[in-house]
């Protein structure tokens, strides 16, 4: 293949602390984020902490509707629940916090201030944020206001929507700590110039990863795997059924999604892969694995999700690794910006979406 190279993002927005912390303004915050799945906070009172570009928040399964709030009591600023103690659980009536057991109820509002009489409860709610669901996927938004969810995801849920994710449960989970920042990361799910190099297993099961350099992929269709095969497992085969309302080439063929800022989708016959990306800083990002399944399959006798996992372990560790080393190259004086080859067309979407949020107005 032959065509002009196109120039990357700049070195510093991949290494300086102090574009992190633009982006945490201008990208994150005011971006629908996924950050949870809904059976983890599918009774009324279920709770999970979640950390969000250094912001601890509680997502709370109210008496009506999903919440979100910042982990922070509106009196002295204590956290209302500690991270490390207790990520997750119920909540009874209140939540009351630890220090001086100012109490809220489920929706927010202010419940109880010991001994303090004519508090206006009104203007000492929680700090909410915004907060939805879709296919499953519990999305929140810091800067509270602005498009939909549904209207920032834009075409993927007509594109996936014979996929039944919202059905779907966790068969499996894996946490990484990769020494990359979420672009790197974000870039490289988003091309396979480098499947062939870097993927051996994944190559034999999807020969079309390692032809003309993942050149002239058919995202939109879905890629063929190898003959026989139909499936991302070891064996590129699985005992688990395909999902039933998934069209003729869906069965046989694998899909993939890029949610940006932070979430992508790799949709199997039998099961989705979810990745979750949790930035720390400008070279650390924390992912999060989930391995999903239909709930028929993972209540089967002898249910087993390692066929599926294994290859995914595997093909993560290999992405992590490779993401790492370039993240240690670009540290270096010599590299100000590295370049897009045309079959890597697919990255170029990021300079254009990062731009228009990080050179327009501060939110």
């Amino acid at each position: 293949m032959t065509g002009p190279l196109e120039p990357s993002l700049e070195r510093s927005a991949y290494v300086d602390d102090s574009v992190f912390a633009t982006e945490v303004d201008r990208i994150f915050a005011p971006s629908w984020c996924v950050v949870a799945r809904s059976e983890d906070v599918s009774a009324a009172g279920d709770y999970q902490v979640v950390d969000l570009v250094g912001e601890s928040l509680i997502v709370l399964r109210g008496d009506d509707a999903l919440r979100a709030f910042y982990n922070v009591c509106r009196h002295r600023g204590a956290q209302l629940v500690d991270p490390a103690e207790t990520p997750c659980g119920q909540v009874g009536a209140v939540l009351r916090c630890p220090y001086h057991a100012w109490s809220y109820r489920r929706d927010g509002s202010l419940a109880r201030t010991p001994f303090l009489d004519g508090v206006d409860a009104d203007a000492h709610a929680l700090h909410a944020v915004d907060v939805a669901e879709w296919g499953g996927f519990v999305f929140v938004r810091l800067d509270v206001g602005g498009p939909s969810l549904v209207e920032e995801l834009g075409a993927i849920p007509e594109r996936v929507q014979r996929y039944p994710l919202a059905d779907l449960r966790r068969g499996a989970r894996i946490e990484y700590d990769v020494a990359a920042n979420w672009k790197v990361i974000a870039e490289n799910y988003n091309e396979c110039y480098h499947c062939g190099p870097v993927h051996p297993e994944l190559c034999d099961i999807v020969p079309a990863f390692r032809a003309n350099g993942g050149a002239g992929l058919d995202w939109d269709s879905g890629i063929a795997h190898r003959d026989g095969a139909w499936t991302f497992t070891m064996s590129g085969t699985s005992e688990r059924a395909p999902f039933p309302t998934l069209d003729d080439d869906e069965r046989v063929r694998h899909k993939g999604e890029l949610v940006y800022p932070n979430f992508f989708l790799s949709l199997a016959a039998e099961h989705v892969a979810a990745f979750a990306l949790f930035p720390i800083d400008a070279g650390r990002t924390r992912i999060v694995f989930d391995a999903l399944f239909h709930p028929s399959a993972i209540a089967a006798d002898g249910f087993d999700p390692n066929d599926a996992v294994q290859l995914w372990d595997v093909t993560n560790l290999q992405d992590w690794a490779i993401c790492e080393r370039v993240q240690r190259g670009m540290r270096s004086r010599a590299w100000q910006h590295g370049w897009f080859a045309p079959m890597e067309d697919l990255s170029l979407d990021i300079r254009h979406w990062y731009a228009q949020r990080m050179d327009g107005p501060s939110q």
